[in-house]
């Protein structure tokens, strides 16, 4: 396509934007208002997701070894704590560490633990951090066959819990993201057909004088790819200001009671690129295709 047959369309696509403002506006606004319910969910899932990675990551496995264990053995039973796949870290804790450990969340209290044997009270052990909480079962089972491992500590419940709320949560965002964005593309449509039914008798008009379909329909197809471009831009802008501006107010206000949320809540900077291609990408495709759509019927003259 030549320059200034481009520029020629954009302008006419402009034009027309402006000359029907109040059914330009009014799917622009729908655009926005849809666009702005399907970036909240997907902020929101993701948000979630972080909290609950962030609390599986605090759930620890503690590996008890036999009080026969020379050094050797703790060196071979690290090693083979290593090799297992959904093992991450693995960090020794000597009897010692534990007594000091214990002490030091007794507070005021400590003086309680004089004169215990730490020999007998404290065990070695290995606590141990679990990559995916949903293979703790198998994990531990294999921690147990390990030789020199007396007994393995392990919050099962809480794991099936957190297991089941990540699963939930990815399923429901998913879920959510589909089902709006299926609801947005019939509004988004409706509005398309309004628009270009409200000016159907322009396109008879150019038709009878000649003009080609091509010719009628691209200004059409621009004006609507224009429509989902700023849509997605001014959705895009104030997603990006009202969830900064949240995530700083509920910090100043409650920040104490959830600074686990605040800091497990995405940057907004790491994901608004992608976003607003996503957005840009379905407001353009939707505009252009509902043009096409419901032009080429008033194009049968």
């Amino acid at each position: 396509m030549k320059l200034h047959n481009f520029t020629y369309l954009l302008k006419e696509g402009g034009r027309n934007i402006f000359s029907n403002k109040l059914m330009s506006f009014a799917c622009i606004g729908v655009l926005v208002a849809c666009f702005l319910l399907i970036g909240s969910a997907v902020l929101l899932s993701l948000t979630v997701n972080n909290v609950v990675r962030y609390v599986e990551n605090q759930n620890e496995v503690v590996a008890f070894l036999e009080d026969d264990v020379t050094e050797d053995d703790i060196s071979v039973i690290s090693l083979a704590l290593k090799n297992i796949d959904n093992i991450g870290q693995v960090t020794f804790e000597s009897k010692e560490e534990a007594a000091e450990s214990h002490k030091a969340t007794m507070g005021d209290r400590a003086y309680e633990l004089e004169g215990l044997d730490i020999n007998i009270a404290y065990p070695n052990s290995f606590i141990i951090q679990v990559r995916e909480l949903s293979q703790l079962a198998e994990t531990v089972s294999e921690i147990k066959e390990i030789d020199g491992i007396e007994k393995v500590n392990s919050q099962d419940e809480v794991a099936a819990i957190l297991s089941g709320l990540k699963t939930a949560v990815n399923y429901a965002g998913t879920g959510i993201v589909l089902i709006l964005v299926a609801v947005s593309v019939v509004i988004i449509t409706n509005t398309i057909k309004m628009t270009v039914f409200s000016r159907r008798k322009e396109i008879n008009i150019m038709k009878y004088v000649g003009a080609t379909d091509g010719f009628i329909r691209m200004p059409f197809l621009v004006e609507g790819m224009l429509i989902g471009l700023i849509a997605a831009t001014l959705a895009f802008l104030v997603l990006g200001f009202s969830y900064t501006y949240i995530l700083q107010w509920a910090g100043l206000n409650y920040g104490q009671y959830i600074g686990v949320v605040l800091n497990s809540a995405v940057n907004f900077r790491d994901v608004g690129p992608y976003i607003f291609v996503d957005f840009a990408a379905i407001g353009m495709f939707i505009g252009v295709v509902g043009s096409g759509i419901f032009v080429r019927r008033y194009l049968k003259v």
